[in-house]
């Protein structure tokens, strides 16, 4: 299908499942803010793989992912090493994306509009409608729906009417268009992703006990090798030479 599209002069997007915060059976694969880097890169890369030709990726579901900034800042290495942009489907307002993308070569743009929450054709169409006025208010607007029958039939009336002020566009078209992060920061670490306390490091190490008293240092001595390591530094030795050299 992703040959067929391109083949077709469309552009291909990887649909990739994120965990949101609602408790459900999640599909295997799921990007989850408590997994490791590599694991993260394995999944987008076998997603890279699988759908040729694709020049971005956009969620499915992901509010717990999104909203962690731990969780994107992993996959936005990895969709930066695949040279991918992010279109993030803004399940949850405070997403993580941009600000995870910063310092990146990632590129993030957002969803605008979710054409069929329902399937309903009469809100499908009210929907439609909301983004023509958002893109001529804004400039541009991305609406975002699934291959139901009816956001299908939805779709083949409304675009045979577009209005002509209306022109449609790849969404990379927008890549750089300005874009506000309204998110606030979010730095609660994922859950088994980061230990609370940090690890003793001299844990399990074993002392070396001397097999004798050791000696008293005392306070004459100590000095008296203080100052003959003194005396025996380059620093000294160079002033020394200095010195000389002036009388």
């Amino acid at each position: 299908m992703a040959m067929k599209a391109h083949n077709s002069g469309h552009e291909v997007l990887i649909h990739l499942p994120m965990a949101p915060l609602s408790k459900q059976p999640l599909e295997k694969d799921t990007l989850r803010p408590e997994m490791s880097s590599e694991e993260i890169e394995r999944i987008i890369r076998d997603a890279v793989s699988k759908v040729p030709n694709a020049v971005g990726l956009n969620n499915h579901m992901g509010s717990a992912m999104t909203s962690s900034l731990f969780g994107m800042q992993k996959v936005m290495q990895a969709l930066e090493r695949y040279d991918l942009y992010f279109l993030d489907s803004m399940t949850i307002g405070n997403s993580q994306a941009m600000r995870a993308a910063s310092g990146t070569g990632v590129k993030v743009i957002k969803r605008k509009v979710f054409l069929d929450d329902t399937q309903n054709e009469a809100d499908i169409r009210r929907q439609f409608n909301r983004a023509v006025e958002l893109a001529r208010r804004n400039g541009s607007a991305i609406a975002i729906g699934h291959p139901h029958p009816s956001t299908v039939r939805v779709l083949q009336q409304m675009l045979y009417s577009l209005p002509a002020d209306i022109t449609l566009v790849r969404p990379s078209s927008l890549l750089n268009e300005p874009q506000v992060d309204t998110s606030r920061p979010n730095l609660t670490p994922p859950k088994n992703g980061m230990p609370d306390t940090p690890r003793n490091p001299f844990r399990g190490v074993k002392l070396c006990k001397p097999k004798q008293p050791l000696e008293p240092v005392y306070a004459s001595r100590f000095f008296s090798v203080l100052g003959e390591s003194i005396t025996q530094s380059t620093l000294v030795q160079y002033m020394k030479l200095q010195w000389q050299g002036w009388q």
